[in-house]
């Protein structure tokens, strides 16, 4: 079933909200590494966090991408 253009835009906003803290949380895991005391439970949160963006972010690009059938 085909997306509506508002579907899509709507997908599409919600994909670049999703790209930027997935941007962002790199920024944080890589400050947060490089301290000398790093806070391990709070680093294998914001990497958690960042796995289930990227699989959020998938799903959506999924939805964009209509199926081909072979």
């Amino acid at each position: 079933m085909p997306l509506s253009d508002e579907e899509e835009r709507e997908i599409t906003r919600e994909l670049e909200r999703l790209r930027q803290e997935h941007r962002d949380l790199d920024a944080a895991i890589e400050a947060l590494a490089a301290l000398v005391v790093a806070d391990r439970l709070q680093l294998q949160r914001l990497k958690k966090r960042k796995l289930a963006l990227r699989d959020r972010i998938s799903y959506l690009e999924d939805m964009l991408t209509p199926d081909i059938i072979a």
